[in-house]
């Protein structure tokens, strides 16, 4: 018997958004869901606890830095990603594909993979979907994701149906060579922004989907209308009884239309690298609080959130430690972040729960939140 299951609680009846729960070997997820990304392993300067207290679920974790360091081998021998980091709740890695596309100029991609150089210290690799696969076994996150090539905003219709074809072979291999029962592979739709493109991946790889899909190649520098268009097209091409993931996707807006559109999962860096830059998403709409505006303001960062960050500091000491430099500003940045971002995650729970999604997404587009 599997160790996963997907099954749909309810649908909204105003809007026909899914509330679900994913069963894995590390516990459940009830979905839509938003996951904080931990890319190297961490999410950058939050504890477990810390995010268990935000309200994660699960994390991501990124393939590619993990095998350039530590190692994979090394994370394995650790016994995996889940005691090697002390998080017990799920862990979703990604294939490793974006980040080593994204190298441009130090890469050559060719059916059977792709040979790059290290960003560390340019020596020579090469990843294919079958040493992906190995990568994320030794890695042991509960759902793995198959190494796909994601085709650039921009690329032509020659171009993306090429890199399309490439990942449909690939996911073939990597099926061929995932045997492990305790982790799920997700296959990923792509196609660009061409419709046409878009509707023969979700054809093609939902025959290989067996407890997920995965949407990628979008939230990668086209105007948000159009990967709108490109959801509202895939929406009737999914499998029905799985969960759909949106990759790389996290700003409020899009998390609040990508339910809309039938997705269930999201990830994004978003949420701690803007903290990091001293941006923090609120109640009141982003508010950049290294501004000078903020300078003797002794309120909270949020008065709707209870974190410990709201709970603690006024607006002018986060903004005193941004402009500082300290690392305590970005942290309690992060905390909030993700604390908002799981928080509005409940909110569209509870309003799919009570048949009122529609207008609690109308509401929220005519608000200081939608940015």
């Amino acid at each position: 018997m599997s160790a996963f299951s997907y099954k749909i609680i309810h649908e909204c009846k105003q809007s026909g958004a899914r509330l679900g729960e994913l069963t894995t070997p590390h516990g459940k997820i009830v979905t839509p869901v938003f996951m904080p990304v931990g890319t190297r392993a961490t999410v950058k300067s939050l504890a477990p606890y810390e995010l268990e207290e935000a309200g994660a679920e699960i994390i991501l974790a990124n393939t590619y830095h993990l095998y350039m360091r530590p190692g994979h081998e090394l994370v394995g021998r650790a016994g995996g990603l889940h005691r090697f980091m002390g998080w017990n709740r799920p862990i979703l890695t990604d294939s490793g594909g974006f980040q080593v596309f994204s190298l441009s100029g130090l890469n050559d991609i060719t059916d059977e993979g792709v040979r790059f150089r290290s960003h560390i210290d340019g020596s020579l690799h090469t990843i294919t979907p079958e040493t992906s696969m190995e990568i994320q076994h030794s890695l042991g996150a509960d759902i793995i994701m198959a190494f796909d090539e994601c085709s650039g905003y921009g690329a032509t219709h020659e171009q993306a149906e090429a890199a399309l074809d490439r990942t449909l072979r690939w996911l073939d291999r990597c099926v061929n060579v995932h045997s492990n029962g305790s982790q799920m592979l997700f296959p990923i739709i792509q196609g660009n922004m061409y419709k046409d493109l878009r509707v023969r991946s979700a054809r093609q790889t939902a025959d290989y989907a067996e407890c997920g899909i995965a949407v990628g190649g979008l939230s990668v520098g086209e105007p948000k209308n159009i990967m709108y268009e490109i959801l509202d097209e895939l929406r009737p091409y999914y499998p029905r009884e799985m969960p759909r993931y949106l990759m790389g996707v996290g700003s409020a807006d899009c998390l609040v239309e990508g339910v809309l559109r039938g997705i269930d999962m999201f990830d994004c860096v978003l949420p701690t690298r803007i903290a990091r830059n001293g941006t923090a998403m609120t109640s009141l709409g982003k508010l950049v609080i290294r501004n000078n505006s903020f300078r003797e303001d002794f309120s909270p960062l949020d008065p709707a959130c209870d974190c410990y960050c709201c709970r603690t500091f006024t607006r002018a000491y986060l903004r005193h430690l941004i402009n500082v430099d300290e690392i305590l500003g970005g942290r309690m940045l992060s905390l909030h972040n993700i604390t908002y971002l799981e928080g509005l995650m409940r909110r569209i729970r509870t309003a799919i729960a009570e048949d009122r999604f529609l207008d609690f997404a109308e509401e929220f587009r005519s608000g200081a939140e939608y940015n």
